[in-house]
């Protein structure tokens, strides 16, 4: 896997590092394939209980969480995005739900579902 060279990396007030796009996305393009290294819940301190679980993990399946590696820890979420993602075997790939502007944060929905509407274990910014 390659680093993508559509987006790049900027800080945002109130939410920390973000993702952008450095030249406009088309709909359906895939900005990013993301290599992850998976955890069995089972080796984690609390498992999932632990409360900075969701802060650094993707949940991956009933046994194991994911350390997404590459910028995919670093999207933020809404409940409106302009991306989503989906899980390969040992990857996650970001997509262009829409039209992306050059500049414009690239947002994912952290429940996987870009319409899922469901709350989140944190205030969401």
């Amino acid at each position: 896997m390659q680093p993508s060279t559509l987006i790049f990396l900027r800080k945002v007030k109130a939410k920390g590092r973000a993702v952008f796009a450095k030249a406009a996305i088309k709909k359906r393009t895939i900005i990013e394939r993301a290599p992850v290294m998976l955890v069995p819940i089972s080796e984690l301190a609390g498992g999932m209980a632990n409360p900075a679980l969701h802060k650094y993990f993707f949940q991956w399946s009933k046994t194991h969480v994911a350390m997404i590696l590459g910028y995919g820890s670093l999207y933020n979420h809404s409940y409106r995005p302009n991306a989503r993602y989906t899980h390969g075997s040992l990857s996650i790939t970001y997509r262009a739900l829409r039209d992306i502007a050059a500049g414009e944060e690239i947002t994912i929905n952290y429940n996987f579902d870009p319409k899922d509407k469901t709350p989140l274990k944190f205030k969401v910014v």
